[in-house]
């Protein structure tokens, strides 16, 4: 019976309550895409690295090492030299170790040296391997191969020349030695999109006219020249590595910490994307917050509009108080009205995350590298929106007390 009337009730007032159920609606849809974003980015950051046990580099700080070496973020602060590579690749417990040198640019795009087996050995979400959409893996010494987002960027396609900037932020490029593109990879949604990728070999050859940085005036060795030399590296920036045994990861990642011949740095990926997630934590935490303080908003407009409603509702609920109501079903009226109400804004405003989610997936996945699954909600959504319907009644109390209060000859009394 009680529900009916609040039905009724609800009804009677259409207008004023689908107003208040769209500010609750938009605000559970924000507080949950929020959510979603910060669990989602957290999966792909995770998921950018996958299958690589350790991450080497000169001695600097683990979150360092992983923003260069993986996000493409920062610069090294030494680089680690050939010999001691040749060391760590082997000691007994490697199954397999890639090297990366970084420090050029395309056009704001990293460019990265590495072998071959980079293509087979980077992994990423969950296990999966690089692909390739045209084209193939460097054959020749200047060729190259682009992410997604470099060749749709650019407009590159196959056979395409590339010109190499020296540095990441310079005037000068390695113009007498342009690439050739090769081969373009499947969007992966990790900083691969964003990297122009070279043997080190290449590396090597482009710089064979420079000395400390920069070029040798006057000197230019023709391209057929430098396919005849020795290009192996000197040094590179980093390298991945994965091992025979899991078991062997600490005592592989103490030794090459502990290694004599220089100062290096071994990293799981793992623990690093933990660190690097207990500094931003701060601003994640305000974000969160932020977004709560939308949805008490939300319900405190929706405490407002019941008191604003009172002085309308006086004769109703001295009429109600007449028939033999109860106080308590004045009151309980009034807060199954705002229990509804907050329970229609709940699943209204997740029906408009999920679709917000397959509208905007595809593009923050093309812009962002994020990606959003399209999940049945989490226990932890299934309890914000119980928490938002039960917080709606507890607010709706404050009002409802008031209203139960009125006295019936004051409600009957018309004022003119």
């Amino acid at each position: 019976m009680i529900l009916r009337l609040a039905f009724g009730s609800l009804t009677a007032r259409a207008l004023t309550v689908a107003m208040t159920i769209l500010a609750i609606a938009l605000s559970v849809a924000l507080f949950l895409g929020v959510e979603k974003v910060r669990t989602g980015a957290k999966a792909s950051f995770a998921d950018t690295i996958s299958g690589t046990d350790l991450i080497v580099g000169a001695r600097s700080g683990s979150v360092q090492l992983l923003l260069y070496s993986v996000f493409r973020i920062g610069n090294a602060t030494n680089n680690l030299t050939w010999q001691s590579y040749l060391d760590i690749k082997a000691r007994p417990e490697v199954d397999w170790i890639v090297p990366i040198s970084l420090g050029d640019s395309h056009r704001q795009f990293r460019v990265m040296g590495t072998t071959p087996a980079f293509f087979d050995r980077y992994k990423y979400r969950g296990g999966q391997a690089l692909a390739l959409r045209g084209g193939a893996v460097m054959g020749d010494l200047f060729d190259t191969v682009i992410g997604a987002d470099v060749a749709a960027t650019l407009g590159y396609g196959i056979g395409d020349p590339i010109v190499v900037a020296h540095g990441l932020a310079s005037f000068v490029s390695h113009d007498d030695k342009p690439f050739r593109v090769s081969g373009i990879l499947e969007k992966t949604g990790t900083p691969v999109d964003r990297t122009v990728i070279v043997s080190l070999q290449a590396i090597e050859a482009i710089h064979v006219d420079w000395r400390s940085g920069a070029k040798i005036p006057g000197q230019s060795t023709p391209a057929d020249v430098i396919r005849q030399m020795d290009l192996e590296p000197q040094a590179v920036t980093a390298a991945l590595v994965g091992v025979k045994s899991r078991l062997q990861v600490f005592g592989l990642q103490r030794a090459i910490n502990d290694y004599p011949q220089e100062p290096l740095l071994a990293i799981l990926p793992g623990v690093a994307l933990q660190e690097l997630w207990q500094i931003v934590g701060i601003a994640e935490t305000a974000l969160i917050a932020v977004s709560g303080m939308v949805v008490v908003t939300a319900l405190i407009g929706m405490m407002a509009t019941i008191f604003s409603s009172l002085n309308e509702r006086r004769r109703e609920m001295a009429i109600f108080r007449a028939m033999g109501a109860r106080p308590r079903v004045i009151l309980g009226l009034l807060v199954i009205e705002a229990a509804l109400m907050a329970a229609i804004g709940a699943v209204l405003g997740l029906g408009m995350l999920y679709l917000g989610l397959l509208v905007a997936q595809p593009m923050i996945d093309a812009a962002f590298g994020l990606w959003l699954p399209i999940e049945p909600p989490s226990l932890r959504e299934l309890w914000v929106l119980v928490g938002v319907v039960v917080a709606g009644a507890i607010v709706s109390m404050i009002p409802a007390i008031r209203a139960y209060r009125m006295s019936l000859a004051d409600g009957m009394m018309v004022r003119i």
